[in-house]
């Protein structure tokens, strides 16, 4: 027991380290094949503790940003939360270990837990997904696929495949060599088929990180004004190309430019001198209801603001709280959060010649809401986001992973604009061409190609999400059968 006890703990931060930003990657399947080591074969109340501690220590480090600025009270609760989650999908994977084939129907069940964790509770929360530590993986093309689902399924299944070769490696060896051997030859697009757009990511940091760092709103926003005015003269003295669209990040104006005429105008002397519409994260107060809404806005150099995109996933205990009285009973830290009011529309901006797909932030973590304003007909993603709340953490890195998924999944470039950083471009196969710093000031200027194909992934939409889950849960049918026949066994 003591063995099979560090083991799983071992297993799981095995699984941590195969994150970002250690291109460790191939760590994963080993965390995972020690994880089948210490379920196969047990009873499910067994399972579900050894998978608690799997969870344990592969959530705890991996979600140590979260109290950055808060401390415990919201990082260990959050960990131990969704290592209760892993700990159900484990117990149903040890349930079904004597059914033949058994790593396959463990990998389908890991993904249903994914599916559960995705939706539940607070809206589900997906950071974790083991298909977002594999951006420099070879299983990565396999999101072109069947999206990130697919590709933890094959990280899973090639770990516990790596278990099973002392079983029987005959049966196991096509478990750990196929999902590799597809994801290596497995062709990525990045044709430029609808033609290209020179993009420009301004990061113009932050005064300080914390929580507070939004106290200095107008320094936040004369930040990036003056950086993209910065842009603006190296484009005249041909240090750097014109760009056709310009992204700012999340936040980058928390003063409502719609009732703040000074904001305003700042934003328009930028736009005016870079000569391109940008795209402004903004906190703006809907006009009808009073209250606030995390808006992106299309500002035209010579129209102004045009259009606008309100975040449709908010973040729960950041962007809204949900149950906020009982939580306040434990700490009175819950009324920091916002009452921002989600919007349902996934088209982006018309920006030249792309087509933009607008994914704030949180967003990017959430298969449906990136797949929705792909299919809405962007021919390349935007992710403006902000980072500043979680200081020098892994964050920002954890979230760059995410948008490398998405570029291979959609077969799109993406645009990571951070107020604080990791910026970044990145093209089509999930390569990361120009990044910032954490806490540095930057504009990454990038000629990228805009596609309008769709990717079997973003055809296929949950739909191999749906299967491998299903297929994971039927499997506890001959499960618990073979369990009732033993147990009828043992009776008489």
């Amino acid at each position: 027991m003591l063995l099979r006890t560090a083991l799983a703990v071992v297993g799981g931060v095995l699984v941590y380290l195969s994150f970002p930003p250690r291109p460790l990657w191939f760590l994963a399947p080993v965390g995972f094949a020690l994880l089948a080591y210490v379920i196969y074969d047990r009873r499910a109340r067994a399972g579900f503790g050894y998978g608690l501690l799997f969870g344990l220590g592969f959530m705890v480090p991996l979600l140590r940003w979260t109290g950055e600025f808060v401390g415990l009270i919201a990082w260990l609760p959050l960990a131990l939360a969704c290592a209760l989650m892993i700990s159900i999908g484990t117990a149903a994977m040890a349930f079904a270990s004597r059914v033949p084939g058994w790593p396959l129907w463990a990998a389908c069940l890991w993904v249903a837990d994914e599916a559960l964790r995705g939706v539940f509770p607070f809206g589900g929360f997906t950071w974790g997904k083991i298909a977002f530590g594999q951006p420099e993986g070879w299983f990565l093309p396999l999101a072109s696929l069947g999206g990130a689902p697919l590709v933890t399924f094959a990280v899973v299944l090639t770990g516990f495949g790596l278990f099973w070769l002392v079983k029987n490696w005959k049966l196991a060896a096509p478990l750990v060599v196929v999902p590799l051997a597809v994801g290596l030859v497995l062709p990525v697009g990045v044709d430029a088929s609808a033609g290209t757009v020179t993009v420009a990511a301004i990061q113009g940091n932050v005064p300080r990180a914390g929580l507070d760092f939004n106290s200095q709103r107008r320094a936040v926003l004369d930040n990036h004004v003056k950086k993209t005015i910065e842009l603006a003269a190296d484009v005249a003295a041909g240090r750097a190309e014109q760009p056709d669209v310009v992204i700012w990040p999340e936040n980058s104006s928390d003063i409502d430019p719609f009732r703040n005429p000074d904001a305003a105008a700042r934003i328009d002397v930028a736009a005016k001198s870079i000569k391109a519409p940008i795209a402004v994260g903004a906190v703006v107060v809907d006009k009808g209801d009073g209250l606030p809404r995390n808006q992106v806005v299309l500002w035209d150099p010579e129209k102004g603001p045009t259009d606008t995109y309100t975040k449709r996933k908010l973040q729960p205990f950041g962007e809204t709280m949900p149950m906020r009285s009982f939580f306040r009973l434990f700490a009175s830290e819950v009324d920091r959060a916002g009452v921002f009011q989600p919007g349902s529309d996934p088209e982006g901006f018309v920006m030249g010649p792309a087509k933009v797909a607008i994914d704030t932030c949180y967003e990017v973590a959430f298969d449906s809401v990136v797949r929705d304003s792909v299919t809405a007909g962007a021919t390349i993603i935007a992710i403006p986001t902000n980072n500043a709340t979680f200081g020098y953490t892994e964050m920002t890195y954890q979230q760059l992973s995410m948008s490398r998924v998405r570029a291979v999944e959609h077969g799109r470039a993406v645009v990571v604009a951070a107020t604080s950083g990791v910026s970044a471009i990145v093209e089509p196969d999930g390569s990361v061409t120009r990044k910032t710093g954490l806490f540095e000031p930057g504009a990454l200027v990038a000629t990228l190609p805009l596609r309008s194909q769709t990717t079997l992934a973003t055809w296929l939409g949950a739909w191999p999400e749906w299967v491998i889950a299903a297929a994971g849960l039927v499997a506890l049918v001959p499960g618990f059968i073979r369990r009732r026949k033993d147990s009828n066994g043992a009776a008489a």
